[in-house]
């Protein structure tokens, strides 16, 4: 039985071109993309996978991808979008779920990790392109870290709102801390686990607590 996309063109030798998948079905192809992609992007790095390699892996035909998606750095985008959407999708399913802000942090740091833990290859890339300058989807990587970093200071506002803080510790860069913690598990030190890093995360929230 073929794997391949059932939504492909009917037109053939009527030469219509085939329309856009549905919104509901474009999310699964886009999924299935975005899985196949980041275990090819994982062994040989974005420059080294190419759109039919993509969509081979994924079981679509490579019109389609072409078709809803555009360019391979078109493709690439729209799945780092993709991806961060899953994590904050998964990160907005846990919110309010305590009223302990730190261990809602607690907590979303742990989501965080475990999508890392999901979608390795999606950390390295990000580590591996986002740093890259000029980078091909510099300001993809842009937008994206700006959103992250909006859910991630919702709640150090929430600890900061919650406890007496340290005033004279920047935001911002208690943020990026807590970002690049994940990056760097996955990036450079895998053999670390999950609750390792979550602990470091949480002793930097712990050192900007006042008790």
């Amino acid at each position: 039985m073929s794997t391949t996309d059932p939504v492909r063109s009917e037109a053939g030798t009527s030469g219509q071109a085939e329309k856009k998948l549905r919104p509901e079905r474009t999310n699964a192809t886009k999924q299935r993309l975005f899985e196949a992609s980041m275990e090819l992007i994982g062994e040989r790095g974005a420059a080294g996978v190419t759109v039919d390699e993509i969509a081979a892996a994924a079981g679509v035909s490579k019109g389609t991808v072409y078709y809803n998606f555009g360019s391979k750095s078109d493709l690439i985008a729209q799945l780092l979008r993709h991806g961060v959407d899953i994590m904050l999708g998964r990160l907005q399913a846990i919110e309010g779920q305590s009223d302990d802000p730190l261990e809602s942090m607690k907590n979303m740091v742990g989501q965080a990790m475990e999508f890392m833990d999901d979608y390795p290859s999606f950390a390295r890339l990000w580590v591996s392109e986002n740093w890259r300058t000029p980078g091909e989807w510099s300001a993809v990587f842009a937008e994206l870290r700006a959103e992250l970093l909006a859910v991630i200071g919702s709640a150090v506002e929430r600890v900061a709102s919650g406890y007496k803080v340290d005033e004279s510790i920047a935001r911002g860069s208690l943020e990026a801390a807590i970002f690049v913690v994940g990056l760097d598990r996955q990036t450079y030190n895998p053999e670390r686990t999950r609750e390792q890093s979550v602990a470091a995360v949480m002793t930097i929230m712990h050192g900007y607590v006042i008790r």
